[in-house]
């Protein structure tokens, strides 16, 4: 039997299609070798660049490499493929609240959430998990703001309490002719000292109302993310805002948005017991109104 022709080699060589890599990348996926995987998706890519998933499975690499800009990139070509692709505003959401662009990402799990409804997309409680500690983060880093800004003010209204203190004395001082000065200028200290107690109060009051300002997750409806104001429950023991779970009842389907059992309006049941610890929060904690 004579060699084998280099013709006849290359009939043996298999062409992989961008669904074999895609394939191959999933495996790699499934095996945590994110970057193996990333390399087969872009494989897919280059091969047909026309397909919105391959994009997300690459962006969910990069996620996994914490490369978030370049997470970030992915979706929006995966979106100007398929706008209503709901991993890609569900990734892309994930990648800007790791780059603390919590507005934007705020927007992007809000669109992959309505989306999910729409689509009667099963994510349980991921989308609405993340976007909770997205609204958490903005509202921590307004308070750090807040804080910082409390913090200068505090400073120098010290510090004009003191030379105003100073300037009082240095006037006493000069008039040279006061009776009793040593009187004179310890009641300054002691009237100086008072305002500046009161000042320290003032702060102080501030920064223990802080400490209670966190809506707690379990106050907060499953499909608005904020306090529910007339919750409801469903047979499935799920509790809603009623203005929320109306409106998906009506505009997407008679069904639980969580669980995805069947659900009609007069089978909600108002929760009491939950509306009464909210009009509690509510007394003892009145900034939580606009939260």
């Amino acid at each position: 039997m004579g060699p084998i022709k280099a013709s006849e080699k290359k009939k043996h060589v298999t062409v992989l299609t961008a669904t074999d890599h895609k394939e191959q990348g999933n495996k790699c996926f499934a095996q945590r070798r994110y970057a193996e995987a990333l390399a087969c998706y872009t494989k897919a890519i280059n091969i047909n660049p026309n397909v919105a998933t391959y994009y997300t499975n690459r962006s969910l690499c990069h996620l996994k490499l914490k490369q978030w800009q370049l997470a970030c990139q992915d979706c929006r070509m995966g979106l100007e493929l398929d706008p209503c692709l709901v991993k890609a505003h569900f990734f892309t959401g994930q990648a800007l609240l790791e780059l603390k662009q919590f507005d934007e990402a705020i927007a992007s799990l809000m669109r992959a959430s309505d989306l999910a409804r729409e689509q009667q997309l099963n994510f349980g409680d991921d989308i609405t998990g993340l976007l909770r500690i997205a609204r958490k983060h903005k509202w921590m880093t307004a308070e750090e703001k807040c804080i910082r800004e409390e913090r200068e003010l505090k400073s120098c209204l010290t510090k004009l309490l003191e030379d105003e203190k100073a300037r009082q004395k240095d006037n006493a001082l000069a008039r040279g002719d006061i009776k009793d000065l040593e009187e004179e200028l310890q009641k300054l200290d002691i009237l100086y000292e008072e305002k500046l107690d009161q000042l320290n109060s003032l702060f102080h009051k501030l920064d223990e109302k802080r400490k209670k300002r966190e809506v707690p997750d379990i106050l907060c409806g499953k499909i608005s993310f904020e306090l529910m104001r007339d919750p409801v429950i469903t047979p499935s023991g799920i509790t809603y805002d009623r203005r929320d779970i109306d409106e998906h009842l009506q505009r997407v389907g008679h069904f639980d948005p969580v669980t995805r059992m069947h659900l009609t309006q007069d089978q909600l049941v108002p929760n009491l017991a939950m509306k009464e610890v909210i009009d509690n929060y509510l007394e003892e904690n009145p900034w939580a109104e606009d939260y």
